[in-house]
C-alpha cells in the first residue's frame, strides 16, 4: 500500500515576484499575464505522487507580499511544514527581501521546517540581476533548497515542489504523516475562536485578529473558486 502524507506549505516573498503565478502553474498548469496582487492570503491544494507511489498533498498558503500585510504572515507560516521563499531574478532587491523572510522563518517557524529558495522569472534571463552563483551560495550557507523557475513557461515549477515532497516525509513531524487507507490528518492550526488564558473576550486586538482572519478566509475561498 502507498503511503500518504499531508503538509502545510506557505509561499513568502516580495510583492510581484510571482508567488501566485507559481501556485497557479503548479495547481492548474496555467499562467495569467495580468494577474492582480494577492490580498491577504489565498489557500489552494495540490497532490504530488512520487516514484514509490507515496502521495503528498500540499495545503498551500499563498501570502501577499505587500508591506502592509507583513505583520500577518506569522498566522500563515505558524506550524508550516515547508516554505517556498520567492525572489525575482531581475530584481536584486527582492533577494534581500527573501533573506529577511528566511531569517524570520529561522527565528520563529518550526525548527524542522523545510525551506526552499526560489528564483522566479528565469525566462527573463536577459534582464538578470541575481546570478545563479550568488543565490545558490547563499542557499548552501543557510542549508536551504534552491532552484530557479519560470511560472510563465512552467520551467522548474513542478520540479521544485516535487523535490520538497521528496524531502518532507523524512523531516516532517509524525503529526503530519498519515497511513494508507486513513483520512489524512491536517497540520496543526491556530484556533482564533479560542480565547487565550487570562485574556478578556472584549480585548480589541484579539477581536481585530479574528475579523482579519475571517476576511482573509473569504478572500481565500473566492480565489479558490476563481481557479475552479
Amino acid at each position: 500500500m502507498s503511503k500518504q502524507f499531508q503538509f502545510k506549505l506557505v509561499l513568502l516573498g516580495e510583492s510581484a515576484v510571482g508567488k501566485s503565478s507559481l501556485v497557479l502553474r503548479f495547481v492548474k498548469d496555467q499562467f495569467d499575464d495580468y494577474r492582480e496582487s494577492t490580498i491577504g492570503a489565498a489557500f489552494l491544494t495540490q497532490t504530488v505522487t512520487l516514484e514509490d507511489q507515496t502521495t503528498v498533498k500540499f495545503e498551500i498558503w499563498d501570502t501577499a507580499g505587500q508591506e502592509r500585510y507583513k505583520s500577518l504572515a506569522p498566522m500563515y507560516y505558524r506550524n508550516a511544514n515547508c516554505a517556498v521563499v520567492v525572489y525575482d531574478i531581475t530584481q536584486s532587491a527582492s533577494l534581500e527581501k527573501a533573506r529577511n523572510w528566511i531569517r524570520e522563518l529561522q527565528r520563529q517557524a518550526d525548527p524542522s521546517i523545510v525551506i526552499a529558495l526560489c528564483g522566479n522569472k528565469s525566462d527573463l534571463s536577459a534582464r538578470r540581476q541575481v546570478s545563479e552563483e550568488e543565490a545558490k551560495k547563499y542557499a548552501e550557507e543557510e542549508g536551504l533548497m534552491w532552484a530557479e523557475t519560470s511560472a510563465k513557461t512552467g520551467e522548474g515549477v513542478s520540479e521544485i515542489f516535487t523535490a520538497i515532497a521528496k524531502k518532507l516525509p523524512l523531516t516532517a513531524p509524525p503529526s503530519a504523516r498519515t497511513g494508507a487507507g486513513r483520512a489524512p490528518t491536517g497540520p496543526k492550526s491556530v484556533d482564533l475562536n479560542k480565547q487565550p488564558a487570562g485574556q478578556n473576550s472584549n480585548e480589541p486586538y484579539w477581536l481585530f485578529i479574528k475579523v482579519i482572519h475571517q476576511l482573509y478566509s473569504i478572500n481565500s475561498y473566492a480565489y479558490n473558486k476563481s481557479l475552479s
